[in-house]
């Protein structure tokens, strides 16, 4: 009988949609996610074609920047939440902008977590990981207590 050095190939590959304008780290974090996360990647450069491979693929998870021409992160996000069919997705914002009040409102657009830019490639890994397990009710949860937090100046 012989023994699979490898339990975890046979699990099914889960996959992310990368949607940011910049084409160096789109290259980067696909090898990352793929080599280390054995994650299937697909990628887009805008929110508009973040939007239309969404469509056409239907990826377990969407890790987006925010500033993109056309439509941002924000947009993009809300429209997934938005739609029944996308609305249970998994949601990353992975952006630059590092503000309280831009993670606040990239969390009540919908995203389930808000990723500052550097990030380490295994950091972002577990929080795909994280993320795919967690469920709409969680989310929902936790958009209600950004909602209810007095510590947060609306």
């Amino acid at each position: 009988m012989e023994v699979d050095d490898n339990p975890t190939a046979k699990e099914p590959r889960h996959t992310v949609l990368v949607v940011d304008d910049n084409r160096q780290l789109i290259e980067f974090l696909t090898d990352a996610l793929e080599e280390l996360g054995n994650f299937a990647v697909i990628t887009a450069t805008d929110g508009a074609q973040g939007l239309e491979r969404y469509y056409d693929v239907r990826p377990d998870c969407v890790v987006v920047d925010v500033r993109m021409p056309g439509i941002d992160g924000y947009q993009l996000v809300r429209a997934l939440r938005g739609d029944p069919d996308s609305s249970s997705t998994s949601l990353i914002i992975l952006s630059a902008l590092v503000q309280d009040k831009e993670q606040v409102a990239g969390l009540l657009a919908g995203a389930d977590l808000y990723l500052v830019k550097p990030v380490d490639p295994l950091e972002l890994i577990q929080a795909i990981q994280r993320v795919l397990q967690q469920s709409e009710v969680l989310r929902r949860q936790h958009q209600q207590a950004l909602l209810d937090d007095p510590s947060l100046n609306w």
